[in-house]
């Protein structure tokens, strides 16, 4: 499914294939000889997703361009399966394994791997050949790799990237208050654009 958004419509190559329940919106640029397959989502939501040659899209990953950070995959990268990016730059030649969780800002080196379920954090940057480990987290320039259960290391770093404030313009709230309301009407107001959207 094809949507035009903000003016914006899908281009594909002709030598692409995109499954007929793959959706594709707005400024959406699929390279030659890509695949994307069944229920995958790529969403121009006020920035470019642009996929390079030869890259694979796996079922049900959601790629997201942002209008601070487009998404750019390099060449010949495959996107695992339920997969999750959002306004990251991925090198050639990556492997983003099944369920895979790659976050605004961020940067991926050529020929590096992230492992099933591993993340790569909000504005973190992993050079060329590196690797996330099954179910790790990737956080910070330079990148601290750690496990999940280390929550203390993970935020040490974390906590400096300020994720509330760089992906949603909220300062973090103090003790007892919540963010959802600012992030609900915020975000909310932004995916709204899509009732103008126009089925192509």
């Amino acid at each position: 499914m094809l949507f035009e958004h903000e003016g914006c419509s899908p281009t594909i190559d002709p030598t692409a294939y995109v499954a007929p329940t793959a959706t594709l919106s707005g400024d959406v640029r699929v390279g030659p000889g890509c695949r994307v397959l069944f229920g995958a989502v790529l969403t121009a939501e006020g920035g470019p997703v642009e996929i390079g040659a030869d890259s694979i899209v796996m079922e049900n990953a959601v790629l997201r361009g942002t209008r601070r950070d487009p998404l750019r995959l390099g060449c010949r990268v495959l996107v695992g399966p339920t997969s999750c990016l959002t306004g990251c730059q991925v090198d050639d030649e990556v492997f983003l394994a099944t369920g895979s969780r790659v976050f605004n800002g961020a940067s991926i080196g050529t020929r590096s791997e992230v492992r099933i379920n591993g993340v790569v954090h909000l504005r973190t940057v992993l050079p060329p050949d590196s690797m996330v480990p099954i179910g790790w987290v990737a956080v910070g320039d330079p990148p601290r790799i750690l496990p999940a259960e280390d929550h203390d290391g993970i935020w040490a770093v974390q906590q400096t990237l300020d994720f509330p404030g760089y992906v949603f313009g909220l300062d973090r709230p103090a003790d007892g208050e919540s963010l959802m309301p600012g992030i609900a009407e915020r975000y909310g107001r932004a995916l709204g654009r899509h009732r103008d959207d126009r089925q192509l």
